[in-house]
């Protein structure tokens, strides 16, 4: 695929964006999604691109757009590639902001929260929650009360979401009453999506913390789902897996 995706002429957010699924689609590997859909229980369009691939070429567009039009203009080209129908289109949304969240604000973490609700799978939703919405959470932990909204939403990528925008804390060792709370109110939760992002949040936690999180999963273990426990685990050594699992 030719990098240059940006044409020399005067563009909106939305020419931007048609040029780049244009990109995507011409430099794609696959015509269909075949070599990905086992990753998936939901049904999933793609153009076979390897993720490194899409990040380096998304890195280079937004060097390019941040020079021409600056990051507005570049948060409005990944708004519209976020509604897109392939992988790559919203991945491709979340690479042109990925490392940049430093920059934004709150009316970039309200746009970044409305875009959950076009959420279609996992890929979609750990993209966006764990590269842009768990990094502002993890640097203004006032964004915390969003997330306990979230743990009360009947949209699964939202209670998700409030799992996976707590790990970036977690991996500072901050936040952890918050954690704590999200944990608590979403042990009973049988969406096995909730679960696993449960987990995920709760084996970070452990990893970078393990003095107060092995104790809390010894309060919780005899009411959290297996799953959640087991992931959770992951990272202990053996001698303290033991001891939670039982």
């Amino acid at each position: 695929m030719r990098t240059n995706v940006m044409p020399e002429r005067k563009i909106t957010s939305r020419h931007a964006a048609d040029d780049i699924r244009r990109a995507l689609r011409e430099g794609g590997t696959s015509p269909d999604s075949s070599g990905v859909q086992h990753f998936f229980k939901e049904r999933v369009r793609s153009h076979g691109w390897r993720t490194a691939d899409l990040r380096n070429v998304a890195v280079q567009v937004r060097r390019d757009l941040l020079k021409n039009h600056g990051m507005d203009f570049v948060v409005r080209v990944a708004d519209e590639l976020f509604s897109g129908e392939f992988l790559e289109e919203k991945a491709f949304a979340v690479f042109l902001l990925e490392g940049k969240t430093g920059e934004l604000g709150a009316r970039e973490f309200r746009l970044f929260a409305s875009w959950l609700d076009r959420v279609r799978n996992w890929a979609d939703h750990d993209g966006l929650v764990h590269y842009l919405l768990s990094p502002i959470v993890a640097a203004e932990p006032h964004y915390c009360g969003e997330v306990f909204r979230w743990v009360k939403s009947r949209n699964r990528w939202r209670r998700r979401a409030a799992c996976v925008a707590l790990i970036r804390g977690a991996r500072k060792k901050r936040l952890f009453a918050e954690i704590v709370r999200t944990s608590d109110m979403l042990l009973d939760d049988e969406d096995d999506m909730v679960q696993k992002g449960l987990g995920w949040l709760l084996r970070e936690a452990a990893k970078y913390d393990a003095k107060r999180t092995v104790p809390y999963l010894m309060k919780i273990r005899e009411r959290a789902p297996r799953l959640v426990l087991r992931t959770a685990c992951e990272k202990l050594s053996a001698a303290e897996r033991k001891r939670v699992l039982g």
